[in-house]
C-alpha cells in the first residue's frame, strides 16, 4: 500500500513537473523541468522494482539518471555556446 501512494504522489509531481517544462519562461526553466521530470522517472522504475518484487530494477535506475545527467549537460552545452564541440573561452585569451 505504501508503495502505491508513492508512486501516485511521484506521478502528481511529474504531471505538475511537465506543466512547468511546457510553460517555463525561459529555456533554463524547461531544461530544469525535464531533468527534474527524468529524475522522478528514476523513482518511478525504482519503486515500480520493489512493486513488483525485483529490486535489480535499481541497476535500469542508475543507469537511466546517468543518461539524464549528461543529457542535461550536453542540452546546456549547445544553448550557451551553440555546438557541443566549441571549448570554452579562456580568460586571458587577447
Amino acid at each position: 500500500m505504501m508503495f502505491a501512494a508513492a508512486l501516485v504522489a511521484v506521478l502528481v509531481a511529474m504531471i505538475l513537473v511537465l506543466t512547468r517544462a511546457l510553460l517555463g519562461p525561459t529555456i533554463y526553466d524547461r531544461i530544469l523541468a525535464l531533468n527534474s521530470f527524468g529524475t522522478k522517472t528514476v523513482l518511478i522504475i525504482a519503486i515500480h522494482g520493489f512493486f513488483s518484487g525485483r529490486p535489480d530494477f535499481l541497476d535500469i535506475a542508475m543507469v537511466y539518471a546517468l543518461i539524464n545527467f549528461a543529457g542535461t549537460i550536453a542540452v546546456l552545452k549547445y544553448f550557451e555556446y551553440g555546438d557541443l564541440g566549441a571549448a570554452r573561452p579562456r580568460d586571458d585569451a587577447p
